[in-house]
């Protein structure tokens, strides 16, 4: 399975366009899951009242692509609840995964 990860490095992924884009850098590789580290989004990702994380979520499963979120995210989990059990319900799911690291995100897409 081809996926493809954004180095931790560069333009944040802070609009719905901006997923967009990473959606047709994903085509181009015909990858068919995204790995985007914490570093590359805002905070407004996290704190859900903003919406930003369901829209952005939501345009990778219209495109029929997993996305991932990778790396430690409990600063912004020990602040909130609702955070908490978005995370939870996620991780449940096969279309959006929050991971802590690599090895984890392999494990994973080993078990998919």
């Amino acid at each position: 399975m081809q996926v493809l990860t954004l180095p931790e490095q560069g333009n944040p992924i802070a609009t719905e366009r901006d997923a967009t884009d990473v959606i047709g850098e994903a085509f181009s590789v015909e990858a068919k899951t995204v790995v985007i580290p914490v570093s590359r989004l805002t905070d407004d990702f996290f704190q859900l009242r903003t919406r930003l994380a369901g829209e952005i979520a939501q345009k990778f499963v219209n495109y029929r692509l997993r996305l991932v979120i990778l790396g430690d995210i409990s600063k912004y989990v020990d602040e909130s609840t609702a955070l908490r059990d978005f995370v939870y319900e996620s991780n449940r799911g096969k279309q959006l995964w929050f991971v802590t690291t690599a090895a984890d995100l392999e494990a994973r897409l080993n078990a998919a």
